[in-house]
């Protein structure tokens, strides 16, 4: 892997936010940010998700009357494996270049490590097959394969490959 596509990851788990999109900010704020290439889906006028390629932004809102809120986002790591070069959203890639199909828990979490950020092991409602680490300051949990069974773990993805790495707001 690229260190710039590493050093990606890293400032998403210490800064909780994707280039400086945070989970509370607007959806044309994220589209500033990460540019107008998305895929928009709306759920039944209170549920929005822009699909950015590996990242997804997610708001909520009461009625259609209000406005919307910032939930959370998603890195979905584990599109990489395919092999889709859409998966990497053309802002990111432009200012991090190429990523690897794979990011290995162990090599992020030391480096994190080494700068002073530490994740803590946290429960997942699917162990032993994924494991889920948080680090509290940015709010940002990383959701690991751990365990791999057969029609759980998909099978592009080896144990000890990160599957997603979300940034909440709902989580103090």
């Amino acid at each position: 892997m690229t260190p710039y596509s590493l050093a990606f990851y890293m400032n998403v788990v210490t800064s909780g936010t994707v280039l400086g999109a945070k989970p509370t900010d607007t959806p044309d704020r994220v589209t500033e940010i990460l540019g107008p290439d998305f895929a928009e889906n709306s759920f039944d006028h209170h549920y929005l998700c822009r699909d950015y390629g590996m990242a997804e932004f997610f708001w909520d809102r009461e009625s259609p009357a209000c406005s919307w809120s910032g939930h959370h986002f998603t890195l979905q790591v584990h599109r990489l494996a395919r092999g889709d070069s859409k998966a990497v959203n053309g802002t990111i890639r432009a200012r991090y270049g190429r990523f690897d199909r794979r990011l290995r828990f162990e090599k992020l979490q030391r480096l994190l490590r080494e700068r002073g950020t530490s994740l803590l092991e946290i429960p997942h409602v699917q162990a032993p097959q994924y494991r889920t680490y948080w680090q509290p300051d940015s709010r940002v949990s990383v959701t690991v394969i751990g365990e791999r069974e057969e029609g759980i773990t998909p099978s592009s993805l080896r144990s000890g490959d990160v599957y997603s790495i979300s940034g909440d707001r709902r989580v103090q």
